[in-house]
């Protein structure tokens, strides 16, 4: 768990509408959030059926731009 010490941007009637984080604290989400999307991307690919091809072919077709 990331440990993040917020502080707030409050209204004129003390509602939260902001949060403020270090630049420390806020790149530790953002590469949370990026193994997250990873694990997610990761997750649905492993639940689709789906022949395997093999690695050169996979390269190819990525760097050509097209979906397997």
């Amino acid at each position: 768990m990331i440990a993040i010490h917020e502080n707030y941007i409050v209204d004129e009637d003390g509602k939260k509408k902001a949060v403020v984080v270090s630049m420390g604290e806020w790149e530790k989400v953002l590469d949370a959030l990026d193994e997250l999307d990873a694990i997610r991307a990761y997750d649905k690919a492993k639940s689709q059926s789906s022949e395997p091809i093999p690695f050169e072919q996979a390269v190819s077709e990525i760097q050509e731009g097209k979906p397997s």
